[in-house]
């Protein structure tokens, strides 16, 4: 049951990174673009809220392993890490992100001082991405180590 509870936690912190990593990614590039390029760039994200289901899953698949190697004896604090880690992108996608979205009525459209919005939403997932990657390695370390 445990190494179940592992290897499915592994496997749902990595396919969320999957779109925060292409989000971290692409900030450079996607800064330098106009108004124009910035709402036709946004239209590659439609459908991504997806993603939600394996969002939450990570979030209750790592909660679950938490208590079940604390309840068996075995180290929980890294697993715990790695669930705060992905509770934590969660708080930045509602804090910073999800405001964004709308305000821009999903990036449909730009109101005055959309600038502001575009850096708001681009670096609320660039800690996304940073908290997903801290979560894998996480819970990585906490299942490979001897």
């Amino acid at each position: 049951m445990l190494y179940a509870l592992r290897v499915i936690s592994v496997l749902l912190a990595a396919l969320a990174l999957v779109p925060a990593g292409a989000h971290l990614f692409s900030l450079a590039g996607k800064l330098r673009l106009d108004a124009a390029g910035y709402l036709a760039s946004q239209r590659a994200y439609d459908g991504w809220n997806l993603f939600a289901v394996v969002v939450i899953g990570a979030l209750l698949s790592t909660l679950v392993l938490t208590i079940a190697l604390y309840r068996a004896g075995e180290s929980w604090v890294l697993t715990a890490l790695a669930f705060l880690s992905i509770a934590g992108t969660q708080v930045l996608f509602w804090a910073f992100t999800f405001p964004a979205n709308r305000a821009t009525d999903n990036w449909r459209r730009l109101p005055e001082g959309w600038e502001a919005l575009r850096a708001q939403w681009e670096y609320s997932h660039a800690g996304a991405a940073i908290l997903n990657a801290a979560a894998l390695l996480l819970l990585v370390l906490a299942t490979t180590k001897a």
